[in-house]
């Protein structure tokens, strides 16, 4: 896919469980306020949804990968996103916002969301929110802001967008799942596309440090001890070895003049 994207050929999904009904009302008039055209997609619901989701991940990789348990939270959540993603490839839109019912839209998300959809060229996915964006090396200046990708984390679902082509091409290697959603597509090193960032970002997370996947504080993650934890930090280590190859090989790994 080429050239520049429009509104026009922009599809708006809100990601939003059944039960998160102040939630989705909230959301509505952020989006409403904004003038997009948007639609919801039903939430999976990991726990309620048990047995239909049996055999889509591997609890003892995603334990070695993420260093914790899995959780019915975090299963209902990469659903939701591939599920979104099927929804984007069955539809005319050549590309994707995708949103997070916790997500606060900045003063300048319109022009930002016009200047990512001006530049398309340069992307594959990209990242209008995120909770880590470590060690940015700056593709391309666009106005205001920067193109950036990243050599070390790099997470968050709030807000990004993706092009139809390349989600019909990553979805068939996203299953099993075997890490949360957010490290997943962050392996752009693995799948082998553009993922960026627009930065500053146009928006952020706001939940009130109440997560319905993992509770207030984060307290219904169940981390791995000793040395069960061991393969995780490996990985971790690696990463950043596999993000600065990548980003070598394919030409990335500069800044871009001012």
């Amino acid at each position: 896919m080429s050239g520049a994207l429009t509104l026009a050929n922009l599809g708006v999904w809100l990601i939003n469980l059944d039960r998160a009904e102040a939630r989705r009302a909230t959301m509505a008039e952020r989006l409403d306020a904004l003038g997009l055209d948007w639609t919801r997609f039903r939430a999976v619901d990991g726990a309620a949804e048990a047995d239909q989701l049996a055999g889509t991940y591997d609890g003892a990789a995603y334990a070695r990968h993420m260093g914790q348990e899995i959780l019915p939270g975090k299963i209902g959540c990469y659903h939701s996103h591939l599920g979104v993603w099927h929804a984007l490839t069955d539809s005319d839109h050549a590309a994707a916002l995708i949103l997070e019912d916790d997500v606060m839209f900045h003063d300048d998300f319109l022009e930002a969301l016009g200047t990512a959809l001006a530049a398309a060229d340069h992307w594959d996915t990209l990242r209008v929110c995120a909770t880590r964006a470590k060690f940015p090396v700056t593709q391309a200046h666009l106005g205001r802001y920067r193109l950036n990708a990243y050599l070390g984390r790099f997470t968050g679902n709030g807000a990004y967008l993706v092009k139809r082509d390349v989600a019909e091409r990553l979805l068939p290697g996203f299953l099993p799942m075997t890490r949360a959603f957010e490290y997943e597509l962050g392996r752009y090193f693995a799948h082998d596309y553009r993922q960026f960032g627009l930065e500053p970002f146009p928006s952020h997370i706001e939940d009130s440090g109440e997560s319905q996947i993992v509770g207030r504080a984060n307290a219904g993650i169940r981390r791995l001890r000793g040395l069960r934890r061991l393969p995780y930090y490996g990985e971790k280590i690696g990463n950043y070895a596999r993000r600065a190859a990548y980003l070598a090989r394919t030409g990335r790994l500069r800044l871009a003049a001012t």
